[in-house]
């Protein structure tokens, strides 16, 4: 399998280019070989244009039996990846996006069961609108969370917002929010059961965590340095409180990748995506949110439950 860049959004770093990246990408494909048993390439494309990435990884594709796509920024990664999933016949996964809500729903599961919840009656709030901030919000609706909040740099995201809007604003307005809350970030935080941070170090207060609902569910993902600490967060009250290093998506690209290829899926589908995610829910030790990421039979056990998902939608 490829693993694409353009490195234009390389963890904490930012657009660095893609001769940086390249440990990044060559760091995955050594996680690939230990725990799924890949053989990833690396490939970086020198490129910020959108067009041009989308047809180098269309003509090189034929080598590869998946796609990964990495630390490209948004909102071309979304373009890159809708295009590349509708014109190639393999699983095109763009990771920073889909890995990360994978990992970000399993501790949710535990974190949930640990504090008495229904999903359904939830509400979250997104703080950031990139990659990640969107597939998160999107796989917590596909798993039922009731109510979900992005807020962007410019507000929260609400029908009828006209200002830095851009299609994929516009879609995510229109299946979030229910009740088109806006004002500024301290109001929206009110009452909501779940806070995911993917946006900025330093953002979010204590006293924005003490106007959540009681003993709420705090995810400071940003890196290197959240939007609050988990121990702050913790003396404002939440029940759970899990920052960017915890919430490690090579927890579940391995398994997502190893379980596509050998149901021979030409997807990686937001039903393998929560399958992943309830699976590691059900191997994390009781204390725990998230199980050991070295352990390898972890891996092996989310990618049978990815390939079960897969068949299970083909019908077979």
């Amino acid at each position: 399998m490829a693993i694409v860049t353009n490195g234009t959004a390389v963890l904490g770093l930012g657009d660095i280019g893609v001769l940086p990246s390249l440990p990044v990408m060559e760091g995955k494909a050594a996680i690939f070989a230990e725990f799924a048993g890949i053989s990833a390439f690396p490939i970086l494309v020198d490129s910020k244009d959108t067009q041009t990435v989308i047809d180098t990884v269309l003509r090189i594709a034929p080598t590869f039996g998946a796609i990964q796509l990495e630390d490209i920024a948004a909102p071309a990664c979304f373009e890159i990846e809708e295009k590349l999933q509708q014109a190639l016949p393999i699983p095109v996964f763009h990771d920073d996006q889909h890995g990360t809500a994978t990992v970000l729903l399993a501790a949710l599961i535990g974190a949930i069961k640990k504090t008495s919840r229904q999903a359904e009656k939830c509400s979250a709030l997104i703080l950031g609108a990139g990659a990640a901030g969107v597939a998160i919000t999107k796989i917590l609706l596909a798993f039922g969370i009731g109510d979900v909040v992005v807020y962007d740099s410019f507000g929260p995201i609400y029908r009828g917002r006209t200002e830095k809007m851009n299609p994929y604003k516009v879609q995510l307005a229109e299946i979030t929010n229910k009740n088109n809350e806006k004002g500024p970030l301290a109001e929206v935080f009110k009452r909501k059961d779940i806070f995911v941070g993917v946006a900025r170090p330093n953002m979010v207060s204590q006293d924005m965590i003490r106007s959540m609902m009681p003993a709420p569910l705090v995810f400071p993902l940003s890196n290197p340095v959240g939007e609050i600490t988990v121990e702050q967060a913790y003396e404002a009250g939440a029940a759970i409180a899990v920052d960017g290093r915890t919430i490690n998506n090579a927890l579940a690209y391995p398994g997502l990748f190893r379980g596509a290829l050998d149901a021979k899926a030409g997807d990686i589908t937001f039903d393998m995506q929560i399958a992943a995610a309830h699976e590691l829910a059900r191997l994390t030790p009781e204390g725990d949110l998230l199980p050991n990421i070295l352990d390898r039979q972890i891996h092996k056990q989310v990618a049978q439950a990815v390939k079960e998902a897969w068949l299970l939608s083909a019908g077979k």
